[in-house]
């Protein structure tokens, strides 16, 4: 499957549009990681616990979208964009959504 942000790819030219497409991910933060990159913050540097988390959840929401694009018999998924929302301050959850437009390519 192509996944592209773009509205065309050159693998081969949209022929058919299916429809839009998506796939969400929620993560928690956890307390041992929210200490650390507190931690991070104060002495300066990355916070790798919570970048993990990130890609986790984005690669998790691509996922998801795919698997939709596939039940729609797409050849890739073009004009894809990616959304972070924070879910409540006290609570700690993070959504990452994946969307796009499901395609048929020709030659």
């Amino acid at each position: 499957m192509i996944i592209a942000t773009t509205p065309d790819v050159p693998e081969g030219r949209v022929v058919k549009t299916l429809g839009v497409v998506t796939g969400e991910a929620i993560i928690g933060a956890h307390i041992f990681r929210d200490f650390f990159a507190g931690i991070t913050n104060v002495i300066g540097g990355r916070a790798g616990g919570y970048e993990k988390a990130l890609r986790e959840a984005r690669d998790i929401a691509i996922q998801e979208m795919t698997l939709d694009a596939q039940a729609l018999g797409a050849d890739a998924v073009v004009g894809v964009d990616l959304d972070y929302e924070t879910l409540g301050v006290e609570n700690g959850m993070l959504m990452v959504t994946a969307c796009g437009t499901a395609v048929k390519l020709g030659v």
